[in-house]
């Protein structure tokens, strides 16, 4: 599998990984407000999304009524969303040494994508390093989740489940396998965290990981 050279920009660009029902925005706001808190520019983000380009494209892909998408071009709306997405708003942050904290990037496209969908996680990994110019994250947090709690939590409120959401157990155990194996495969690139545990024991444990890799 190739893998990119870290980015050498003076920013910090965290990502916030998982199933869906994981707590990725949950994390992402307590990340952001205690990173404000110390002083630094925070611009939190997520995928799909953070552009205006970005945003039409997750209602198309996540929403249902817009009929029939295949596999491919699931997958290359994901990586056209994330390509405006880093170009737009990621890579001007990161040069201007602001913390970029994300919930979802590559590696969400992989596991989804490349696995769920059975496309091959290699040829989705290189179609999304072409949309990015190679750009990974200095930290990525994988906050697992079993599919019987993500999708309890997704569905004890009044939001409706999304078309990728509303896919069966099944297919959300193949996505949280493929996490769990690219987190496996890079382990110093990732901090991987029990879903099921309090916000701010997860908060805690996020922010002694981000003070031992900048110290």
């Amino acid at each position: 599998m190739t893998t990119p050279l870290p980015h050498g920009l003076p920013g910090l660009f965290i990502a916030l990984e998982g199933g869906d029902g994981a707590g990725k925005s949950t994390q992402a706001a307590l990340l952001h407000d205690a990173l404000q808190a110390g002083g630094r520019t925070v611009v939190r983000t997520r995928e799909p999304g953070g552009t205006p380009i970005g945003e039409e494209l997750r209602s198309l892909v996540l929403d249902h009524g817009h009929g029939e998408i295949d596999a491919r071009t699931e997958a290359l709306m994901f990586a056209a969303s994330r390509s405006a997405h880093v170009h737009q708003v990621i890579l001007p942050a990161l040069r201007r040494g602001d913390v970029v904290v994300c919930a979802r990037y590559i590696d969400s496209s992989v596991a989804y994508q490349g696995t769920g969908r059975g496309l091959g996680a290699e040829s989705v990994l290189q179609l999304n390093f072409w949309a990015t110019d190679g750009l990974r994250p200095d930290l990525t947090v994988l906050l697992d989740v079993a599919p019987a709690e993500g999708r309890s939590r997704r569905t004890s409120g009044t939001v409706a489940e999304d078309r990728l959401e509303s896919e069966p157990d099944a297919f959300h155990t193949s996505i949280r396998s493929a996490f769990l194996e690219l987190a496996a495969a890079e382990p110093s690139r990732y901090l991987v965290l029990a879903a099921s545990g309090a916000a701010e024991e997860i908060h805690r444990a996020v922010l002694r990981a981000l003070a031992g890799a900048t110290a």
